[in-house]
């Protein structure tokens, strides 16, 4: 595989770099870069403008609206959106419930839903921990009976990301408890707005809203809200995990993050010279450097490996894992890069308007968040220990 880029493939970069000049608003990329909160206008908003330039599902086929983008273009867009301080398109419909639409949806579900993720109209959530079944999802208890052209949902879901938004929400569900566990679960499309359906938030310690509880009582689901066939939903929830997983990496974000932290080392002083030219700090650095290249090349893999119309397996797993392990890793050194002003933690210094006086450098204000924040990636999407026994299982056949 040639990991270079050709002539044209630098043009289409060009390309990107001037719409994201054009039309990133400057208020959302300021949001992005000094991690202050976004609304869900804001969020909305990067979502439609990349949709009306047709940028916005870029790994969906051309056919169900997506770009047709090759594997190096894809890489080349993210990577210049995270440079740019754009923010992360909300995955849980474009990233992980269309592609699962497009592979196992009927035709009349995904003329149905897949206009609906592109153009704004669900904000979807993801239904798949619950109380018990995080990492191991095929333990999860909400149960699906049913009754006539419906089914009864009863159950929990838990750490549900901006499930205060949103306003479907695809879930896991037991439809038969008298198989191995694995065989008896559905994949199933909810309507948030049904009678029974309860939002709880959960503030974490950070002390952010952005993970939820979901509560089932009797909740009412069509029928035709079943994608693929009754138990046969664990096919379908290890196809989306494939894509979370990559997404989780988020290699560009980890470029970004590490050209800022250098930046900011570079201005910072320790012993009246550079942080960054303190030996124990540089070689830190260096070694998240390597790892974060080394990782680059097997996110391009990963991409390849789904453009030529395969699935990734341990590969996903691999990028999991380091993704996680060095976004931590460069959030840590952001916190030791200042010190001092890395310890106070002023929440109303992250929302916009804010006019109090800050505390040490800009970046400050949200260093205690992120670094805490970031503790979560190696859990969620299936904990690196999960993601471990995978790629033993997958590629040792241990």
């Amino acid at each position: 595989m040639d990991l270079r880029f050709t002539p044209e493939q630098e043009a289409f970069r060009a390309e990107v770099q001037a719409f994201l000049a054009e039309k990133l608003p400057r208020r959302i990329s300021d949001k992005v870069r000094a991690g202050r909160r976004l609304s869900r206008e804001d969020m909305a908003e990067w979502h439609a403008t990349l949709n009306a330039r047709g940028w916005l599902a870029n790994h969906w086929p051309r056919e169900h609206g997506g770009p047709g983008w090759s594997v190096a273009e894809k890489f080349i867009f993210e990577h210049e959106c995270a440079l740019a301080h754009a923010p992360r398109i909300v995955p849980f419909g474009v990233n992980m419930l269309g592609p699962v639409l497009i592979k196992y949806g009927s035709e009349a579900q995904q003329r149905h839903w897949l206009p609906r993720i592109l153009d704004g109209s669900d904000w979807w959530c993801q239904g798949y921990s619950e109380p018990g079944a995080g990492s191991d999802l095929a333990a999860v208890k909400t149960t699906a009976v049913r009754d006539g052209e419906h089914y009864v949902v009863n159950g929990q879901k838990t750490w549900t990301t901006l499930g205060q938004h949103a306003n479907m929400i695809f879930c896991l569900v037991r439809t038969n408890r008298e198989v191995k566990k694995q065989e008896g679960i559905s994949f199933l499309l909810i309507d948030m707005a049904s009678p029974g359906v309860e939002v709880r938030p959960i503030v974490t310690l950070d002390g952010e809203h952005e993970v939820n509880e979901v509560f089932f009582t009797d909740v009412r689901v069509p029928v035709e809200n079943l994608i693929g066939e009754e138990n046969k939903g664990w096919t379908c929830a290890k196809y989306l995990l494939t894509y979370e997983r990559t997404n989780i990496a988020g290699v560009g974000f980890s470029v970004a993050a590490l050209g800022r932290l250098k930046q900011f080392a570079a201005k910072q002083q320790k012993r009246g010279r550079p942080l960054i030219e303190d030996p124990a700090f540089a070689a830190r650095i260096a070694r998240v450097e390597i790892e974060l290249e080394n990782m680059k090349t097997t996110n391009l893999r990963v991409i390849a490996a789904v453009a030529g119309g395969g699935v990734p397996g341990a590969e996903s797993s691999m990028l999991k894992i380091r993704g996680t392990q060095i976004r931590q890793e460069i959030s840590s050194l952001y916190r030791r890069a200042m010190g001092p002003y890395a310890r106070p933690f002023v929440d109303e210094a992250l929302d916009e308007g804010w006019e109090g006086t800050p505390v040490g450098p800009e970046e400050a204000a949200a260093a205690a968040a992120q670094y805490f924040n970031n503790r979560k990636l190696s859990i969620f999407g299936g904990s690196n220990e999960i993601q471990r026994n995978i790629i033993s299982k997958m590629i040792l056949g241990l």
